[in-house]
């Protein structure tokens, strides 16, 4: 095991898929800025469907890249993705970073390198499949093979997580998961917010926001429900495979405005009465900007909301996904006072500039653990 240069990083980085622009992608974005010469292994690579910046990378992707499935439905193709990782050899670099919410935690490392896995979630639908699937359109004949496949794939994965160095989760939740489906021991380094692009207004209206993708697991037909029965605003910025049902189950108060370009989200999240976040999610960023905009959040306490929002400071937390629940919470909101001042600053704990650091502090760490045991091996 070789001993690694602070001062001499050939950091490679690593990524699930490439064939859609969300927050891991955004992640992945920073950590390129933070390493600017480390090329990006992933399966496969849509520049179509990604951050125009990702065109101007070293992508390089793995032989899943020549299937066509991949582009209408890459969920169908999982049984390939360990070996498609676990055949491809990073050949140069010390140190590998692996953004990781499913399979790329498996690819092979050179020689002595440090292998840190900056680990979204332990991969969803292998350790948790009965929530991830609620709501999904699975065929029947899927869902029969799929027990034998998921166990199969589980075994991987347990045996791709004993090979990494060091995780780092990005929430408190992340970490207890890492700990649980793995036996790993993490840091914990909160994802980038790009807190900059929100700032309070004056004018907030009374309508209650969510900003999301329309996926069943997000849990948005709770707050569809919630506010319905309630008579409350919502106004939902966002497009999914779940619309449909979703326009079913509103009433007149609740409307749907679909994909808004940034900075109209901008503005539409400073001026609602709260942000509702009623699904359980790794981490969770819309909570972070609405309090970067001086607005408070209504969330299901549970995943990296316990992280970000602090009841009765930033927002108000509802402890069961049901209408019961949630619209208590509502109703405390409607008179509830919250400190914009608290509310920027709590937001701020989780700004890109901190990212940067908590982050090198975590490679430094590791890298240091690395050396320790390169000396007691020698």
């Amino acid at each position: 095991m070789d001993e690694i240069p602070h001062n001499k990083l050939d950091v490679a980085l690593v990524h699930d898929w490439l064939n859609q622009q969300g927050g891991a992608e955004n992640v992945l974005l920073e950590l390129r800025r933070m390493y600017p010469d480390s090329p990006i292994y992933t399966s496969f690579y849509d520049p179509t469907l990604v951050d125009s910046a990702f065109g101007q990378l070293d992508i390089r992707t793995t032989w899943m890249q020549r299937l066509p499935l991949w582009r209408k439905n890459h969920q169908a193709l999982m049984p390939l993705y360990p070996f498609a990782f676990g055949t491809t050899k990073i050949k140069t670099g010390n140190v590998v970073v692996s953004n990781c919410s499913a399979f790329c935690k498996g690819v092979r490392i050179p020689k002595g390198a440090l292998h840190i896995c900056y680990c979204l979630t332990p991969t969803r639908f292998l350790w948790n499949p009965e929530n991830y699937l609620a709501g999904e359109q699975a065929p029947a004949a899927a869902r029969v093979v799929l027990p034998s496949l998921l166990k199969l794939a589980r075994r991987w994965d347990y045996r791709a997580a004993q090979q990494v160095s060091q995780f780092v989760a990005i929430s408190n939740a992340v970490a207890e998961r890492i700990q649980k489906f793995y036996g790993r021991s993490s840091m914990v380094v909160h994802p980038p917010v790009d807190t900059d692009r929100f700032a309070p207004t004056s004018h907030v209206d009374e309508h209650f926001l969510i900003v999301s993708r329309l996926v069943p697991y997000k849990r948005i037909d709770l707050a569809v429900q919630t506010c319905t029965e309630l008579g409350l605003p919502l106004k939902i910025i966002g497009t999914g495979r779940a619309e449909k049902n979703l326009r079913s189950l509103a009433g007149p108060t609740v409307t749907f405005v679909g994909r808004l370009p940034d900075h109209e989200v901008s503005d539409e999240m400073s001026r609602c009465r709260a942000l509702l976040f009623p699904g359980e999610e790794d981490f969770g960023i819309t909570p972070v900007e609405a309090q970067a905009a001086g607005r408070p959040v209504v969330a299901f306490a549970a995943g990296g909301a316990l992280d970000t929002v602090i009841e009765g400071e930033t927002g108000i937390l509802f402890s069961e996904q049901t209408v019961a629940s949630m619209g208590t919470a509502l109703t405390r909101m409607q008179s509830a006072k919250f400190s914009s001042e608290r509310l920027l600053a709590n937001a701020q704990r989780f700004s890109i500039e901190n990212f940067r650091h908590a982050f090198g502090m975590a490679v430094s760490k590791s890298i240091e653990a690395h050396r320790d045991r390169a000396r007691t091996m020698a």
